[in-house]
């Protein structure tokens, strides 16, 4: 496709990248979003979900959800799994998280467009 910029950074166009940060930043309880998962490893394949969890503690679930319909409205041809880091009940994701997650956003922090 002539026009597709093509994959950059975990496999995803630099523009897919700038609209889920956009959501993020449009909501000031959220202080970083952790990608991990394929993508963060680098291990990911045409079709690969996009594994994010939230750190903030001022999140709430309702918040999530509304951000769950935010990136579902952006209408990316990827499944987003989202979840929120102080809710993560399970100590080996937790570890996963922590020792692959990626920051994919942060508050406060300028992006390049």
């Amino acid at each position: 496709m002539p026009n597709d910029p093509g994959p950059t950074q975990f496999g995803l166009p630099e523009k897919t990248i700038t609209l889920i940060r956009t959501v993020f930043s449009r909501h000031p309880q959220v202080e970083q979003v952790i990608l991990y998962g394929s993508r963060a490893k680098g291990t990911y394949k045409k079709g690969s979900d996009i594994d994010l969890t939230i750190k903030g503690d001022g999140v709430t679930l309702s918040e999530l959800f509304q951000i769950e319909n935010e990136l579902d409205d952006l209408l990316l041809p990827y499944k987003i799994d989202l979840s929120l880091m102080h809710k993560l009940g399970d100590p080996s994701l937790i570890e996963h998280v922590e020792r692959v997650g990626r920051i994919l956003y942060s508050a406060g922090t300028e992006y390049l467009l």
